[in-house]
């Protein structure tokens, strides 16, 4: 039986590619010259600490993330910027939180989205993935296409998929 997955998954070394090109961009700004930036990348944690001198010239470096990262193939739905930015000592810090992998909540959202699309497929969450099998591939092609319009605020990849 035709199957495919939908996995949320973040490459590693894409990611610091976007990094490294906003630390370049930011330094090299005129209106940065001379400021307190920061922009670290925690491998392990899948995590961004972001500093500078004001929360302004934060909000600049997170546009300048998101579009450096979209240019990079990466979608904007990566960072978690719901954390507030907090002030230590003369610098504001911000950390951003990039999504990898589907969470069990999120999991649970879009296999309700598919049973109501009333399409005739299976669906099974597998750890952080989600496994769509269905008895004709034109079934999974319309949950592909059905999926465009679901508005869940994560990166979804269609991958592993097999006739």
């Amino acid at each position: 039986m035709p199957s495919f997955d939908f996995a949320s998954k973040v490459d590693l070394q894409t990611l610091d590619n976007a990094i490294n090109t906003v630390s370049k961009e930011i330094t090299n700004r005129f209106d940065f010259k001379g400021s307190h930036v920061v922009i670290e990348l925690n491998k392990k944690d899948f995590k961004l600490n972001l500093e500078a001198d004001s929360e302004m010239k934060l909000v600049q470096i997170t546009d300048v993330l998101i579009s450096r990262s979209m240019k990079q193939g990466l979608a904007a739905e990566i960072y978690d910027l719901s954390k507030e930015p907090f002030q230590s000592g003369k610098v504001v810090k911000k950390e951003v939180i990039v999504r990898n992998g589907i969470k069990q909540e999120d999991a649970k959202k879009i296999v309700k989205l598919i049973k109501d699309s009333g399409l005739k497929v299976q669906v099974a969450i597998m750890d952080d993935i989600i496994r769509v099998t269905g008895k004709k591939i034109d079934d999974l092609q319309d949950v592909i296409q059905e999926s465009k319009n679901w508005n869940i605020g994560i990166a979804l990849q269609q991958t592993n998929m097999k006739s």
